[in-house]
């Protein structure tokens, strides 16, 4: 990449003054697109490419179609399939190369940002002067109390390898503190939400139907869609749905998805289920406020059950 103040990665792209008329974002993956959300609703003309066929690599398909059908009316384009082979610093703007079955000309940008990833620091902390092990990758192994390899040294969050969220670290960080302070303190989460603060917002907890599908684990899902929901109709926001899976077997919740305004708060109950072993009936008898966009969860259940009364959905779960 050329060294140039107009090419940022995200960090950068929070400082961004003034406000661009154009950007491309490299990479179409979450923080890039958290970005991309922000830029547009500034007035930013806002351009994404992602070299994989779709928008979040490794998200269940039905999630990124309703929010496909939101954000393509709101950027210039999305050019998924398709790779960057260069770019050149211009008295204009960033000159970028594109390759691909549908990829654009050459186009100048007054910025870009490159959001391909992130990986951890641990090699450059020098750490192994305190013996502490780090990987190539920069990660720090830890056990289920956070200890490394130097027991009374800890590590947490993208340190410690899984999943980059700060509510994992934050968590990490209590055990790590309770262990320190010599209490019995583990890090047993059954599963880690995640949320992508766009608009809509895409969240999701525990199985996936991607991940169902490559580990060979049977299921059954019941969704509900938001344009049945008084409050998303109300809200003028019915894009969106949630949907439960749960197992075959015994009914028990193993994750949840939800696409929409506020779809991070919601995820939150599908998460508790997951840890409290809930099955579908916990759910759809619990009584959830109405007009509210948490009734979408409740729904889901009912519509697992085969007792949904708000909406008619004919396939039934087989007692």
């Amino acid at each position: 990449l050329p060294d140039d103040p107009r090419i940022v990665d995200s960090t950068g792209a929070l400082e961004l003054h003034p406000l661009p008329k154009s950007m491309l974002v490299v990479g179409g993956g979450i923080i890039g697109l958290e970005m991309a959300c922000v830029y547009a609703a500034l007035g930013t003309e806002v351009s994404v490419v992602e070299l994989t066929d779709s928008l979040m690599p490794g998200t269940d398909p039905d999630l990124i179609r309703p929010f496909m059908k939101v954000v393509k009316k709101r950027y210039k384009a999305i050019m998924t399939s398709t790779g960057v082979t260069g770019m050149r610093a211009t008295p204009q703007g960033i000159e970028v190369d594109f390759e691909g079955d549908n990829a654009p000309p050459t186009t100048t940008y007054e910025r870009v940002l490159v959001a391909i990833g992130r990986r951890a620091n641990g090699d450059r902390l020098a750490a192994d002067r305190a013996g502490v092990n780090v990987d190539d990758r920069g990660i720090i192994k830890v056990d289920k109390q956070m200890r490394t390899n130097v027991p009374h040294i800890f590590a947490i969050g993208d340190l410690a390898g899984g999943p980059m969220l700060a509510h994992k670290a934050t968590h990490e960080a209590k055990v790590a503190a309770e262990v320190a302070a010599g209490e019995k303190s583990f890090f047993d989460a059954r599963t880690i939400p995640s949320v992508a603060y766009t608009d809509p917002e895409v969240a999701w907890v525990g199985l996936t139907e991607l991940e169902a599908k490559a580990n060979g684990i049977e299921y059954e899902k019941a969704q509900f869609p938001w344009a049945a929901s008084g409050r998303a109709l109300a809200l003028g926001r019915d894009e969106g749905f949630t949907k439960l899976l749960f197992d075959k077997a015994t009914g028990r919740v193993l994750g949840g998805a939800m696409v929409g305004p506020l779809a991070g708060d919601l995820i939150a109950e599908v998460g508790l289920a997951v840890e409290m072993g809930a099955d579908a009936t916990d759910i759809s008898l619990t009584i959830h406020p109405h007009p509210t966009l948490s009734e979408t969860v409740a729904f889901s259940a009912e519509a697992f059950e085969g007792t949904l009364t708000d909406l008619y959905l004919p396939k039934r779960r087989k007692k």
